[in-house]
């Protein structure tokens, strides 16, 4: 039987559980012991994926093409394991299927309650990921703060779980803040005792606490929370913020966190090895160089909204032993303040997305880079707007634009996709999920991958009209990468450019810190040369960047 961790926050949100989470799970596996992690969602939507930006940040995809909370894809590039709908639960999914459930007439005539039918709905969603994955731990991260009404149906499920599968197969770890009083001058522990209580109020005793502080903890200080918070004073342990999220791990190795897990499930036997982790955060810390990137969007003034495509570039620097600083630019502000703000880049990536706003300030990025032989990369909505630039400029089809933006264009070189026409229902409905792509032939996207054909995710709605296929192959753009089943175009090159690369994929979704993905890995790498190059001289840029 695995053995399960559950994670629970206090005193204050966003402390970095998930962080925190997918840190131990890379402790584990770096000790030779399988580990899948779940994330418990108190909202009640049923997923990630009709939240705005605003409200949730970023909204993951795995492989099977559920839309997920952001900190899946911290899971899955911790752990490097592809993960799946079953390890996102939200409060949504548990009260339909138990509702779903009753209409049924599965409970035969029982009175439907939180206790036992939620909370037995909630405990075999967190046995089905222990049966599905075969791990020999599974985490499991409750979403909130204890205290929240929302998140107390699950602290009750993880509450009974001790009891059904034994003390031994059960660990609890809570993280809290330890404040530091600036007129005092102290770190104060209130706070965590305050949380604690909360939690044992429920029916919770934490085995370990996490202390998230500004301030180096004094072993009187541990001690003290160990005695009123009734856990050993080596389950005591502090995450302080680091350089990195990359240094996480290497940090609660230090205070010994894993060893506590190990010891609690008699796991202490393992030889550990991090090399691979180290090397990477040594890369991080003292990088040979830097390169600056524009990531141009509209969502930008928002740390969560682009997770995942600033860690694949983050990822492809560190292959490059270079720091990636990325400037994010609002494309809204670009439209104002024209492409100077693009000046000083040596890279552009305009970001994914929905809607027209924005759409203009994207599509002068993109003719910047274009004209002035900068490295672009497009991400969906980008790779789609470079397609609708591509239309204006080169091929002469004026005003052509996408059917997202407007229906009535004359030139729909974007299109909704067949299956997509005259949708009811938003949530969960577009193109989701893992695809498979086929490289053509002395392209660049074949030379990236280095393969015939690719598996990357997917989360769109429309696609390239393959009406204009011609003009725009005429007029040199170049169509590397295609789904064959359905026609689609997938990837997007220009022959006259030194490195010009638009793609309908996520591909930031399956980039790893030892294992950036091959696009993002050449654009940086592009980059790089492009930084070069100008140091030297315009005129080297196409020669250093094609080399």
């Amino acid at each position: 039987m695995s053995r399960f961790i559950f994670f629970t926050g206090g005193v204050v949100s966003s402390l970095g559980k998930g962080i925190a989470a997918a840190s131990l799970g890379r402790l584990l596996k770096s000790r030779g012991i399988s580990v899948s992690i779940q994330k418990l969602d108190p909202y009640i939507n049923t997923d990630a994926g009709t939240m705005n930006p605003y409200q949730h940040g970023e909204v993951f995809v795995t492989e099977d093409g559920a839309e997920t909370d952001l900190d899946l894809g911290h899971y899955e590039r911790f752990i490097d394991e592809n993960l799946t709908k079953l390890h996102n639960v939200t409060t949504g999914q548990i009260y339909g299927s138990v509702i779903e459930q009753e209409r049924r007439g599965a409970y035969l005539g029982a009175t439907v309650q939180v206790v036992p039918h939620i909370t037995n709905e909630i405990k075999d969603r967190i046995k089905q990921v222990s049966i599905a994955s075969g791990a020999d731990v599974c985490i499991i991260e409750v979403g909130g703060t204890v205290g929240d009404i929302e998140s107390l149906p699950f602290l009750e499920a993880i509450r009974q779980f001790k009891h059904d599968v034994g003390d031994d197969h059960v660990m609890y770890i809570h993280l809290t803040l330890v404040p530091h009083l600036g007129a005092a001058d102290e770190l104060k522990t209130k706070p965590t005792q305050h949380s604690v209580r909360e939690l044992r109020a429920i029916g919770i005793s934490p085995d370990a606490i996490i202390c998230r502080a500004e301030y180096p903890l004094t072993p009187e200080i541990k001690e003290k929370i160990a005695l009123f918070c009734d856990v050993k004073r080596s389950a005591v342990v502090q995450s302080r913020d680091a350089q990195s999220i990359y240094q996480v791990p290497l940090n609660l190795e230090a205070e010994g966190l894993a060893e506590a897990v190990c010891e609690k499930f008699g796991l202490s036997e393992r030889t550990l090895d991090l090399e691979d982790w180290r090397t990477i955060v040594r890369r991080i810390q003292r990088p040979k160089e830097t390169v600056r990137v524009a990531l141009v969007g509209k969502y930008v003034e928002l740390k969560d909204a682009y997770i995942s495509i600033n860690e694949a570039l983050y990822h492809a620097g560190v292959a490059q032993n270079a720091a990636v600083d990325i400037e994010r630019i609002d494309s809204e502000t670009l439209e104002e303040r024209g492409v100077e703000a693009l000046s000083d880049v040596s890279g552009v990536l305009v970001a994914p997305g929905f809607g027209a706003r924005g759409i203009k300030g994207k599509l002068m990025a993109i003719r910047y880079a274009r004209e002035r032989e900068v490295p672009f990369l497009g991400i969906c909505y980008g790779m789609q707007l470079a397609c609708v630039e591509f239309a204006r400029n080169v091929c002469g089809l004026d005003n052509a634009h996408t059917k997202e933006v407007q229906p009535e264009t004359p030139h729909p070189v974007i299109d909704f996709m067949e299956n997509q026409r005259n949708l009811q229902v938003m949530g969960g409905t577009m193109r989701l999920g893992a695809y498979p792509c086929s490289l053509e032939e002395e392209t660049l996207a074949r030379r990236l991958y280095g393969a015939a054909d690719v598996w990357e995710r997917h989360r769109h709605r429309f696609e390239f009209n393959n009406a204009y296929r011609e003009i725009f192959e005429r007029n040199g753009m170049v169509f590397s990468g295609h789904y064959r089943a359905g026609d689609l175009v997938e990837i997007i090159e220009l022959a006259s450019h030194p490195w010009f690369v638009g793609t309908q994929a996520h591909p930031e979704f399956k980039s790893r810190p030892t294992r950036p993905a091959p696009l993002y890995a050449g654009f940086i790498e592009a980059c790089i040369s492009y930084a070069h190059a100008r140091t030297l001289g315009r005129g080297l840029v196409r020669e250093r960047i094609g080399a």
